[in-house]
C-alpha cells in the first residue's frame, strides 16, 4: 500500500474541519482515516532510514582495506569543484597537505577506476613518448654499453640481449631456459623504458599523472664519454642539451621536474663529477635542474634524497609467475657441493687488493670453495661457469666491486646462494626496499679487516648449521621475485619484480615530498 499524498491529506482535513461538516459518523471515518495515513508515512519514513543506514554499513565495511585512498580521492575532487575549502586547507597543518598534492584525476572515470586506486595507490605515469631521438634512439644506434666494442646483440629483446637457452640446457630446466638471456649490467635505461610502456599504472593523459617518466637514456650516453680521453666540457654536452629540452616541457616547468624521474643504468657516481679536473665522470645529477628530478641508479648516494637503488640486472627475465615459482623450488631443491664460492677477478693495479686476497683464500680451501677467475673467464655478463657456481655452493663471498656494490651480489642470491658481505655498505642503505628482514636473516656479514689479520672465512662459515643455512636461504630464495626483471608484457601474478617495486618506490616519494 503506498502512502498517501498531501493533497490527499488535504481533502481528508477540510471534511473534518470545514464549512461543510459531515455526519458525525462520517466525521468519526475521516479522523479514523487521518491516523491510518499518519502511521504509513511514519513506517515508510523508518523503513527508507534503516536502508540508508544499513548501505552506509555495508558501505564502510566493504571499502575498509582502501579507505585511505578513496577519501582522499573524495577530497580531491571536492576541493576541485570548491576553491574555497582549497584555500581553507592551505592554512591547515602541513602533514594534511601531503596528498592533496596529487594532480587533478581524469574528468572521464572508467569502470575500472577503483581498481585502479588499489593498484596504483600512489597514482599513474605518463611517458614522454615525444622525446628527441637523440636521446635514445640514436644511442642505441651506436650500440656503446662501455669501453668494449659495440654491443648490439647486448641490447637487444628489450635491452635483455641474447637468448641463454641453448648455453644453459644442461643447468637449468628445459621449460625455465626460455627465461634465460644474457643481459648486459648497464643495461637498465633499456629495460626500464621497454617495462614502463606495459606498465599497469601508466596513464595516456599527463594531466591524470601523479609522476613523469623520462625515457632518456643517460647511462648509454655517458657510456659514449666516459672511457675516452674527452674534456670536462665535452663529458657534460649531451646532459646540457637534454635538460635545454625538458625544462620548456610544460609538466616540467609546472614543478621544476620535481615529479619527473629516469632510470639510470650506472651507479650514481658517474653521473656525480665534483670538479672539472677530475678525469672520469659527468656532473649530470649535480647540475641545478636536475636537483629536484628522482633518478633510479645501480647506486645511489645515500645523501640525495632523489635518488633510488635498483638491483642489477641479471640473466632471469620471468614472463609468468609460474617461472618465478618453479625457479624457486629448483633453487631449494638443488644439492649443492661447496661450502662457498668466489667469483672475482683480481685488480693488480689495486693496492692491498682485497679480492686477491679472497681468491687465493678460495684457492687455499678449494675442497670447500670453488674460484671462478673472472681474468681468465667472462664474468661482466654472466656466464654458465658463474650460474653454475653458484647453484652449486652454500654461500658466495660479496666484496665491493668497483665502487661499494656488484652486480654478482643479484647473480649470488638468484642462485639461492647466501651472500658474504665485507662491507655492510654494500647493501645497508642501498637494497633494503628489495631485500626483506634484518641483514643477519639472509647473508653472513665478515670486517675485511678480520680475513686481513688471517680469519678463515671457512672456519666461520662451517660454523652454520644445516637448520641456519636451510633458513637463511628460504629468505634468499623469498627475494627472488624482487630482485628480478620481468619480461615486457609478462604476468606474474601477485609477484611485484624489482621494476614495480622501484617505480612504485618513486611515486611515492614524489607524492609525499
Amino acid at each position: 500500500m503506498l502512502p498517501s499524498s498531501k493533497s490527499s491529506l488535504k481533502v481528508k482535513a477540510v471534511g473534518m474541519h470545514g464549512n461543510h461538516p459531515k455526519s458525525p459518523t462520517n466525521t468519526t471515518a475521516a479522523i479514523f482515516d487521518f491516523r491510518i495515513v499518519s502511521f504509513n508515512q511514519f513506517a515508510w519514513a523508518f523503513l527508507i532510514v534503516l536502508f540508508h543506514i544499513g548501505f552506509i554499513v555495508l558501505v564502510l565495511t566493504t571499502t575498509a582495506s582502501r579507505a585511505p585512498t578513496l577519501l582522499t580521492t573524495a577530497a580531491q575532487l571536492y576541493s576541485a569543484t570548491h576553491p574555497q575549502v582549497q584555500q581553507q586547507q592551505q592554512h591547515e597543518v602541513p602533514g594534511k597537505q601531503v596528498i592533496q598534492q596529487l594532480h587533478a584525476p581524469p574528468s572521464v572515470h572508467h569502470p575500472d577506476d577503483v581498481v585502479d586506486h588499489v593498484q596504483c595507490r600512489y597514482g599513474k605515469v605518463y611517458v614522454y613518448d615525444d622525446l628527441p631521438p637523440i636521446f635514445n634512439k640514436k644511442l642505441l644506434e651506436g650500440c656503446r654499453i662501455d669501453h668494449r666494442e659495440p654491443q648490439c646483440v647486448a641490447l637487444s629483446n628489450s635491452g635483455f640481449g641474447a637468448e641463454a637457452a641453448a648455453d644453459l640446457a644442461r643447468i637449468v630446466p628445459p621449460e625455465l631456459s626460455r627465461a634465460w638471456y644474457w643481459t648486459h649490467m648497464f643495461a637498465g635505461d633499456v629495460i626500464f623504458h621497454n617495462r614502463i610502456l606495459n606498465y599497469k599504472c601508466r596513464t595516456m593523459e599527463p594531466k591524470s599523472a601523479a609522476a613523469f617518466y623520462v625515457p632518456f637514456y643517460a647511462g648509454l650516453a655517458a657510456s659514449n664519454i666516459l672511457f675516452s680521453g674527452y674534456t670536462a666540457k665535452e663529458r657534460d654536452a649531451p646532459f646540457y642539451t637534454f635538460l635545454e629540452w625538458i625544462k620548456d616541457q610544460y609538466y616540467w616547468k609546472r614543478s621544476n621536474g620535481s615529479d619527473h624521474f629516469l632510470a639510470l643504468s650506472r651507479t650514481s657516481w658517474d653521473f656525480k663529477r665534483a670538479r672539472d679536473d677530475e678525469p672520469w665522470g659527468t656532473s649530470f645529477l649535480l647540475m641545478p635542474l636536475m636537483r629536484k628530478m628522482f633518478s633510479l641508479t645501480l647506486e645511489r648516494s645515500r645523501q640525495d634524497p632523489t635518488e633510488v637503488s635498483v638491483p642489477y640486472p641479471t640473466g632471469f627475465h620471468p614472463n609468468t609467475f609460474w617461472e618465478i615459482e618453479q625457479w624457486q623450488e629448483f633453487v631449494r631443491s638443488r644439492k649443492r657441493s661447496s661450502l662457498f664460492t668466489f667469483v672475482g677477478g683480481k685488480r693488480g693495479f689495486t693496492k692491498n687488493d682485497f679480492r686477491a686476497l679472497l681468491m687465493d683464500h678460495c684457492n687455499n680451501e678449494s675442497d670447500s670453495c670453488k674460484a671462478v677467475d673472472c681474468a681468465r673467464t667472462a664474468c661482466l655478463d654472466g656466464s654458465t661457469m658463474v650460474l653454475e657456481a653458484f647453484l652449486d655452493s652454500d654461500f658466495c663471498l660479496q666484496p665491493r666491486g668497483d665502487s661499494l656494490t656488484r652486480r654478482s651480489i643479484f647473480d649470488c642470491m638468484l642462485a639461492g646462494s647466501i651472500p658474504v658481505f665485507f662491507w655492510k655498505e654494500t647493501v645497508v642503505g642501498q637494497y633494503e626496499l628489495f631485500m626483506s628482514g634484518e641483514l643477519e636473516s639472509f647473508s653472513v656479514f665478515i670486517h675485511r679487516n678480520k680475513v686481513r689479520n688471517g680469519t678463515s672465512i671457512r672456519k666461520i662459515l662451517e660454523g652454520y648449521s644445516g637448520e641456519d643455512i636451510k633458513r637463511m636461504r628460504e629468505k634468499v630464495i623469498d627475494m627472488i621475485p624482487r630482485i628480478s626483471y620481468g619480461f615486457p608484457g609478462g604476468e606474474l601474478g601477485n609477484h611485484r619484480d624489482a621494476f614495480d617495486a622501484a617505480v612504485e618506490e618513486v611515486l611515492r616519494r614524489i607524492v609525499s615530498n
